[in-house]
């Protein structure tokens, strides 16, 4: 019995060609079919193309239907619940906008057009993206709330720390410093570090959130006040009879012997200012990037002890012992502004970061809140004993020291208040008090040490990365600092009104002008006479060049015209406006009304 291998072969015949095997997936080919191969082969094309050419216009005719729709659906038919970008409140984009849309030349000036147009797209989507970021601000501040006919003033740090976790509860300590004290505080910008000094030559710089302590020395005099300079790598001290500089490791960089007698400093991080107040009535600036003084003023008004800077436009204020407080910059000899506070002298002075309100206290045991934008008193209230040191924190708080108790207030500018929102009494008489920025804490120094106080709702919970990082490393720092010398602010830039720089001096521009004019002979800004220019083909004919010209005439006008137009409804708008108000005054009845016959 032969194999299966050996029947196929048997079975086939000697003459007959063996047929290719066919694959599975080759497409089995009858015999003929090369025969029409060429013929087929076109077929096939011009059916491909057909097919193509259905399915782009199928497509096509999708996309089409779907721009002229909603364009919301999904694969599966469903319509989109939440459709286009997410609404952003009104209120959250009034508060990122800076500036009102500008209006558009009317004709020619394309390129200026196209500029405007792109400059109010970016502001636009950079107001928006703005508003969009606030609203995933991860942190909110929170108050402390006493529960019903409970007063938050009676509750103790002590209770305060036992409630809260562990991290705050270590932000809550006393240092015991009997020996060299009172105390002097400062806290850097980013709110890590702490220095103080004493008043018999004690000074100190710590981490104070790791209880770390950096550097420690005693400067064998008596110390009037402490400063950080544009980083914690550097401070100033205010010795009794000249100014010195140190780094955080203690080292001496610089005694500045033109600075004597200092008594209160203030430092301007943007512009790299170190502003000291001295015993013999001089407020002197030192650019501690190039190590030059910048000004020296002689304010004629004795010993200055009572000191504070706007942070919004950076000015110094001085209280003075008449009880005025004046305002300062290092581009004038004389005082910006001159107000009368109070009837005794001035003993602290504070202002708000927004540089909206200014808090005073003095001799007749008064506090008094002021506006500065109008330089009017807003409330005044009287206290016992009155406040030695006053201190506002990022978010609005008050704190008014008086002898060694310490008393808290919110919403003094807002509401009248009746009572503090927290108190505290420390063991001796405070001399200096600050709070501790992105922290809800107090720094008190007094005669026996330091006291850190809890105080919820202080601090701003939300910081700028790009200005004060709290967590930036020591590599960031080095970065930070490169890039705020190269955008230090000139000291010639410091006004009352900030916004002053970015406009024109007119009466200042109109008289260079005329200046101008007369020396020139014909005014170079004025508009040039329209002349029309020469046209081949027969275009510049008389007619055409008239033609063209009264064109330009009348758009001219036109504008005119319009102009005119809008002051007009303008004018009409506010003449109905006042009629109406009139007319509503009017209607009203009067007490007197009674006697009319």
């Amino acid at each position: 019995m032969a194999s299966p291998g050996e029947a196929a072969v048997g079975n086939t015949h000697v003459g007959e060609k063996k047929k290719p095997t066919s694959r599975y997936w080759e497409e089995p080919q009858e015999d003929g079919k090369h025969e029409n191969k060429v013929g087929e082969d076109g077929e096939q094309t011009e059916r491909s193309l057909e097919k193509k050419t259905r399915q782009t216009h199928k497509a096509k005719k999708r996309k089409q239907e779907e721009d002229q729709g909603d364009g919301n659906k999904f694969i599966s038919g469903k319509s989109d619940p939440f459709p286009g970008p997410a609404p952003i409140p009104e209120d959250r984009l009034q508060k990122f906008k800076r500036r009102d849309k500008t209006k558009k030349p009317r004709r020619q000036h394309y390129k200026l057009k196209d500029m405007i147009a792109s400059s109010e797209e970016a502001s636009e989507m950079a107001q928006k993206q703005a508003a969009r970021l606030d609203l995933l601000l991860p942190e909110d501040a929170g108050f402390l709330e006493g529960d019903e006919d409970e007063d938050t003033c009676t509750i103790s740090q002590e209770d305060i720390a036992d409630v809260v976790d562990i991290t705050s509860a270590t932000k809550y300590f006393d240092l015991k410093l009997s020996q060299f004290g009172p105390y002097r505080v400062d806290y850097s910008k980013t709110g890590r570090q702490l220095l103080l000094g004493g008043r018999r030559g004690h000074v100190a710089c710590i981490d104070w959130q790791s209880k770390q302590l950096m550097c420690e020395i005693n400067v064998m005099e008596s110390v009037n006040d402490v400063k950080w300079l544009h980083s914690e790598a550097m401070y100033a001290v205010a010795q009794k009879k000249w100014l010195h500089i140190y780094d955080s490791n203690g080292i001496e960089l610089h005694c500045i012997r033109k600075f004597n007698d200092v008594l209160r400093m203030q430092f301007l991080p943007y512009h790299f200012l170190l502003a000291t107040a001295s015993a013999t009535s001089f407020l002197q600036y030192l650019d501690v990037s190039v190590g030059k003084e910048v000004a020296a003023i002689c304010t004629k008004t004795g010993r200055l002890d009572v000191m504070c800077q706007n942070p919004h436009n950076a000015v110094i204020h001085l209280g003075h012992s008449n009880g005025t407080v004046t305002l300062w910059s290092p581009n004038q000899k004389e005082a910006l502004v001159k107000m009368l506070c109070h009837q005794g002298g001035v003993r602290s002075v504070t202002v708000d970061k927004t540089g909206t309100y200014m808090v005073t206290s003095g001799m007749d045991k008064k506090l008094k809140v002021y506006d500065i934008r109008a330089f009017k008193p807003l409330k005044s209230y009287f206290l016992p004993a009155g406040a030695s040191c006053l201190s506002l924190s990022q978010r609005g708080l008050l704190s008014a020291a008086t002898g060694d108790i310490v008393q808290v207030y919110r919403d003094v500018w807002t509401t009248p208040v009746s009572k503090p929102y927290m108190a505290h009494r420390v063991q001796r008489t405070i001399w200096g008090m600050n709070f501790c920025p992105f922290e809800d804490v107090l720094g008190v120094g007094h005669g026996e040490g330091f006291t850190s106080m809890l105080i919820p709702g202080a601090g701003e919970p939300n910081f700028d990365g790009l200005d004060a990082n709290p967590y930036r490393s020591a590599k960031q720092r080095q970065e930070w600092e490169v890039k705020a010398l190269l955008e230090k602010i000139q000291p010639e830039l410091i006004s009352l009104d900030p916004t002053e720089l970015g406009q024109v001096d007119r009466a200042t521009f109109e008289q260079r002008h005329q200046d101008r004019v007369k020396a020139l002979g014909f005014d170079p800004l004025a508009k040039e006479k329209f002349i029309p220019k020469y046209k081949k083909k027969g275009r510049s004919s008389t007619g055409s060049v008239e033609r063209r010209k009264r064109q330009v005439a009348h758009e001219d006008q036109r504008d005119v015209i319009r102009k005119t137009a809008e002051d007009k409804m303008k004018i009409e708008k506010e003449r109905k406006k006042r009629e109406k108000k009139e007319a509503v005054l009017s209607s009203q009845r009067s007490a007197l009304d009674r006697f009319k016959k």
